[in-house]
């Protein structure tokens, strides 16, 4: 089972696809705005149960929000790293498309890196 992920708005867009019947097994769609990081994992770990089964990952990489991006490729390149498995990123509407068809061609990115479409609306620091 491939995991795709997509975190760059309040809504976070999460699943498996099978790899076998080369189709989606499971879709979520989630409103988790300011609560992503701390509810995200818990979502994933309900979603995937065995770790093991994971053989990819598929991740949304941008453009969106600074901090949605950061927390959903975090996730994305940990999992991929403690796992050991290959993780690819894609952008546009068929972005899950896309990343099967990288991870089937053997692309791994090994760490992604997000594209957020601008500048990140951070505060400055004081003088």
């Amino acid at each position: 089972m491939i995991l795709f992920l997509r975190t760059e708005s309040p809504v976070a867009v999460f699943g498996l696809w099978n790899e076998v019947a080369g189709e989606v097994a499971m879709r979520q769609e989630k409103e988790l705005g300011r609560s992503m990081a701390k509810e995200l994992p818990g979502e994933l770990e309900a979603l995937i149960g065995d770790l093991k089964k994971l053989t990819g990952i598929v991740v949304f990489k941008g453009p969106g929000s600074f901090t949605g991006l950061r927390i959903g490729i975090t996730i994305a390149n940990a999992l991929a790293y403690s796992l050991d498995i290959p993780v690819a990123a894609a952008q546009g509407d068929d972005w899950i498309a896309k990343g099967i068809g990288k991870l089937s061609a053997g692309e791994n990115e090994r760490i992604v890196v997000p594209e957020y479409g601008g500048e990140a609306h951070i505060t400055q620091p004081r003088k």
